[in-house]
């Protein structure tokens, strides 16, 4: 694998593998023996996703290059490719982005070429492999596996990410994927069913909820009844099968797709995944870092287990 920065180049052998090395640095959490040099690189704002990135390079023992942009030469015209390499140049060991252009990485090799990993933080509305990694490993956690789960992805689907990550892999690992969405929130290349809340919550072992994406909407979008007409309200949860869970990629908008009582409920997995994308982003570098060659079995440190249920 050269760099990590779609669902679709996964297999499911790989996927499997890595949220095996997820759930055991959960429970046994590991450190790099060498100096490493992390470029964290978001043009876009992040608070889970950044925040659990720092958490997971600190927890492996390595070093943390934060770029602020505001600060940084892209303000005088320098290109994110020209930005990727100088990281590099100064010893960077691999980089992690986030960027509102949807396929970055393309135009990046399209001006030239780069001898370290990048891994993918977050690609306009079209990809969000870590995320997609952590809502996996969560609900694993819940069934032992995803093979025909039914998933609903319910929201602003047309300029989600997460959604399109999500719904590439759970079909390669055999769920069965739906999307629910209001008016003029389908993306009609993708070719899941779509179904109305009702019907969602009545069929669904997980039930993914999403934001509305107003910073990528050309126009404003005002959803003054968007909770009762396509959210998750008490009622419509009353109705949710006994083993369902609730998942939300976050950050949340309490009222809106989501009733707050529900964001912290029994059924809530929400915070659950916050907690996993640690675990999953520690496996993902330490897998991707052993792919490139940059680091061995013999250079990870292994603590004592901890009793984790």
């Amino acid at each position: 694998m050269k760099h990590f920065i779609s669902m679709q180049q996964l297999s499911g052998e790989t996927i499997n593998r890595i949220l095996k090395e997820a759930e055991s640095v959960r429970k046994s959490p590991i450190t790099i023996n060498k100096q490493l040099f992390a470029a964290n690189l978001f043009f876009e704002p992040s608070t889970r996703t950044k925040m659990s990135f720092e958490v997971a390079q600190r927890k492996l023992g390595l070093e943390v290059l934060d770029l602020h942009k505001e600060g940084s030469s892209l303000i005088k015209g320098e290109s994110l490719y020209d930005t990727a390499k100088t990281f590099e140049a100064i010893g960077a060991d691999f980089l992690i982005v986030r960027h509102p252009s949807d396929y970055w990485m393309d135009e990046m090799e399209e001006e030239g070429h780069l001898n370290i990993p990048v891994i993918n933080a977050g690609s306009g509305k079209e990809e969000h492999p870590t995320q997609c990694m952590l809502d996996l490993l969560t609900m694993y956690q819940e069934f032992g596996n995803v093979e025909g789960k039914k998933v609903v992805i319910a929201g602003d689907i047309k300029h989600s990410r997460v959604a399109k990550s999500n719904a590439h892999a759970l079909e390669k690992l055999g769920a069965d994927v739906y999307f629910s969405a209001a008016p003029g929130f389908e993306d009609q290349s993708l070719h899941y069913p779509y179904i109305t809340m009702d019907e969602a919550v009545e069929i669904a072992d997980v039930l993914m909820l999403l934001r509305i994406q107003h910073e990528r909407h050309i126009y404003k979008t005002e959803m003054y009844d968007y909770l009762s007409l396509y959210g998750l309200t008490m009622e419509r949860a009353a109705k949710m099968q006994k083993h369902a869970i609730i998942m939300h990629p976050a950050p949340i908008n309490r009222g809106v797709e989501i009733d707050t009582k529900l964001v912290e409920s029994k059924q809530s997995r929400i915070f659950k995944q916050m907690e996993n994308g640690v675990y999953v982003r520690m496996a993902i570098l330490t897998h991707v870092l052993k792919e490139w060659g940059i680091i061995n079995e013999n250079e990870i440190n292994k603590r004592k287990a901890l009793n984790i249920i």
